[in-house]
């Protein structure tokens, strides 16, 4: 039995097998109502059961004027006995079909047996066995609904062969009666006892409610079958949604930290040497301690300005429509120029070769040159305090562009190892344009920061 799966987090219910299916207004009612489907079954076999009985009785009159019975035989009465009490039996035990298929199956079989052997008769002990064969074919294997199918029908035909006196043939042709005529009854029929060949009748017309039943029995499992297949795909890409969100939103923060790294460590660190700067040139040299001031003032407006860019991609969706405004969501200074001069400005005593190498006109790699660069001398700036010299090369041919920031290493106290964010995003941000960031003490000691990046792969030129 297929049950519900639970809801996927972050989205809409899983779909269940019984969604799949197509609901008709009576196949909900059942399904809301188990109870119902079973008094159906009860109230159509005993309806059948009282109809055909009549018929039954019918025939035994009929066979009576044909001679084949004595008037006043309690044959007849016996047979509508039987073929009522077999209706009763049959419907009290299909109401357990769908929970014990097999074992009512077997009862069924046996009170078609029992019938035939006392009674003569097969009654709607057919139409059950239809039933209950159903059962079986839609709740267990292909193999095991023909095993049990083949028996019922050798047992029951074996029986109908033996003991069998009315059954369909007899209903057909002896359910009119007869006039006698000269008083005495009318002889038509050879043979008074029922032949092989009108047993043959009921037999086909079992065969015939048997396949019916296992037949319509396979449709419901491979109906059943079919949705449950289909709510477990939904299940499966309702998980895979839910691990490829989690996926971005990983990766998502991970560039957040980065971007946020980057403007919190970079601007607080040159910040914090401009202030340092202009509080020990305050006295001594005013203009200085000025521009250190004014060059602390836009440093901070600048990491207010990314932060806030940075921090507007965590909006809703709505939200970020509404305030769209064409302007990005990142970091976009492409000045290297401005980044060299700032870091001056903030106490590093930079060398520069190279430039005034025109860079790529492709934003992207500006960018990363620009944040690598930033990051390196910020490296230097708080784990290389007072070093002598910091040299800034940047080279250029047709196919790559080469960066190199190496120091003299540092004469104070540093800051701490740091999160090491900063090399994960130097190298991400390189990987990224199909380069390489190469890090390591220098052989002069400091430290050494290399970058390749590519300048004609991808379209870029």
């Amino acid at each position: 039995m297929t049950t519900p799966h639970a809801a996927t987090p972050g989205g809409p219910p899983a779909l269940t097998a019984s969604q799949v299916q197509h609901q008709t207004t009576p196949r909900r009612l059942l399904r809301a109502h188990p109870w119902t489907a079973h008094v159906l079954v009860v109230t159509l076999v005993l309806l059948v059961g009282a109809v055909t009985a009549l018929s039954v009785s019918e025939t035994v009159r009929g066979a009576t004027s044909l001679g084949l019975f004595s008037s006043g035989s309690p044959l007849g009465e016996r047979y509508v006995t039987t073929w009522l009490a077999g209706t009763v039996a049959g419907a009290l035990a299909l109401v357990g079909r769908n929970r014990w298929p097999l074992a009512v199956t077997g009862v069924v079989t046996l009170l078609a047996v029992l019938s035939l052997a006392l009674g003569q008769v097969l009654g709607v002990l057919g139409f059950c066995l239809a039933w209950a064969l159903h059962a079986v074919a839609a709740r267990r294997s292909a193999r095991t609904a023909w095993a049990v199918g083949a028996a019922v029908l050798v047992v029951v035909s074996v029986a109908v062969l033996r003991w069998q006196v009315i059954g369909l043939a007899e209903v057909l042709l002896w359910s009119d009666e007869l006039p006698p005529v000269d008083g005495a009854p009318f002889q038509r029929l050879s043979e008074p006892d029922p032949s092989t060949g009108r047993r043959t009748w009921t037999l086909f017309l079992l065969l015939a409610l048997l396949v019916l039943g296992g037949v319509t029995g396979a449709g419901a499992q491979a109906r059943r079958l079919h949705a449950h297949d289909l709510a477990e795909r939904y299940a499966a890409m309702a998980r895979e949604r839910d691990a490829s969100a989690a996926l971005a939103r990983s990766a998502e923060r991970a560039r957040i930290a980065r971007e946020m790294h980057d403007i919190v460590a970079h601007s607080v660190s040159v910040m914090v040497a401009l202030s340092d700067g202009a509080a020990s040139a305050l006295d001594r040299a005013p203009d200085a301690s000025r521009r250190a001031l004014a060059e602390l003032s836009a440093t901070g407006r600048d990491a207010l300005a990314d932060m806030r860019s940075v921090l507007s991609s965590l909006q809703p969706p709505e939200l970020e429509d509404r305030n769209s405004s064409g302007v990005p969501t990142g970091p976009t200074e492409t000045d290297l120029h401005g980044v060299v001069d700032r870091f001056r400005t903030a106490g590093l005593p930079l060398t520069t070769s190279g430039l005034d190498v025109p860079l790529p006109a492709d934003t992207v790699l500006r960018l990363a040159v620009v944040r690598i660069v930033t990051e390196a001398l910020t490296n230097v700036l708080r784990h290389a305090p007072g070093t002598p010299s910091v040299l800034l090369a940047l080279r250029r041919d047709d196919t790559t562009l080469e960066l190199e920031v190496v120091d003299a290493g540092g004469v104070g106290a540093s800051e701490g190892g740091g999160t090491h964010l900063g090399l994960v995003g130097m190298r991400e941000r390189a990987a990224l344009l199909g380069g390489e960031v190469q890090a390591g003490p220098g052989d002069g000691g400091g430290w050494r920061i290399h970058v390749v990046l590519p300048t004609d792969g991808g379209g870029r030129s």
